[in-house]
């Protein structure tokens, strides 16, 4: 008898459309297998009374967003004690907060910009311009803003304010624009049971990897395999798979770096940082670790098989 493979997508998050996709992807890349009996399950949050009603020997959950790939979903998960795939509710928590992301990979002697966490009483910059504003518990550059000056500093305050009064409250944080007013190259890692794919370079056509450039426009270039300074592949590769590691992360992931080129900035001269690691990565036939992956000879289809032999092989007691 074939396994049944129940895939989640939806969620609450503001993710979920990109969700539906990569759910919508991976029950594909399965049912294309042969090898699974798949059913797609779109969600919003759901109980571990309504995860129980629905059958499947293994669970393939593919929410983005903080409810999603955060931790609460991952509780029910675990209690659940089916199979899954994906990393646990530990992991997915540290993953999900940025700030504990770039604790960790300090602890782990991985270079990671200074951070400043804002409160709702913040009028100044911390750091000198250009910065970044984010969130600390979302993904997808959701919330996103560039400050280059104290006019787009005002502005992105103004913005946090408004969504406030609107009752959307995020916790922000703030760290100085790598690469300052120059050019930063952003590279990114994928992970499958925790071993490094190809790099991949991100290269937007205006420069910020956004949410639009990510999900709505067609003209940012992905560079497989880019050539960098010496030394460079090996150190990113190698942190990726030891900041995984350390956080309990399982089965797949993404860990993005900036490097800095020589010149840019104060201090500037090819040093790379940390950015953030996502345990549970877009997963379209276009997505980053599906692109990596495919180099190798991996097909979507592939993937989500070795996937869900991998959620089997470890079973639902995360440890």
């Amino acid at each position: 008898m074939m396994p049944r493979v129940l895939v989640l997508g939806g969620g609450p998050d503001a993710e979920r459309e990109v969700s539906i996709k990569s759910a919508t992807a991976i029950a594909e890349g399965l049912r294309a297998s042969g090898r699974h009996e798949v059913r797609l399950e779109i969600i919003e949050r759901l109980t571990g009374a309504e995860l129980k009603a629905l059958p499947g020997d293994v669970i393939f959950p593919y929410l983005h967003g903080p409810w999603g790939e955060g931790g609460p979903l991952q509780d029910v998960l675990e209690a659940d004690g089916r199979a899954f795939v994906g990393s646990g509710a530990v992991a997915s928590r540290l993953a999900m907060d940025k700030v504990a992301s770039k604790q960790i990979a300090g602890m782990m002697s991985v270079p990671t910009p200074p951070m400043f966490v804002l409160s709702s009483t913040q009028d100044r910059c911390p750091f000198g311009f250009p910065v970044v504003v984010k969130p600390i518990h979302d993904g997808s550059t959701v919330g996103l803003h560039i400050c280059g000056d104290a006019q787009g500093w005002e502005r992105a305050m103004g913005v946090i304010a408004g969504e406030r009064a609107k009752g959307l409250v995020r916790s922000y944080m703030v760290e100085p624009k790598i690469g300052g007013q120059g050019w930063a190259r952003e590279l990114t890692v994928g992970l499958l049971d925790n071993q490094p794919l190809p790099i991949i370079e991100i290269v937007p056509k205006d420069g910020l990897y956004d949410y639009e450039a990510k999900y709505v426009r067609n003209d940012t270039r992905y560079v497989l395999d880019p050539v960098l300074p010496a030394g460079v592949g090996e150190r990113v590769q190698g942190w990726s798979v030891k900041i995984a590691a350390a956080m309990r992360c399982r089965h797949v992931a993404r860990v993005d770096f900036m490097l800095e080129q020589p010149g840019a900035g104060a201090g500037g001269g090819g040093q790379v940082y940390f950015l953030e690691i996502n345990t549970t990565p877009g997963f379209t036939d276009h997505s980053l670790v599906p692109k990596a992956a495919k180099s190798l000879g991996l097909s979507m289809s592939a993937v989500c098989d070795r996937l869900v032999e991998l959620a089997i092989r470890d079973g639902g007691g995360v440890r």
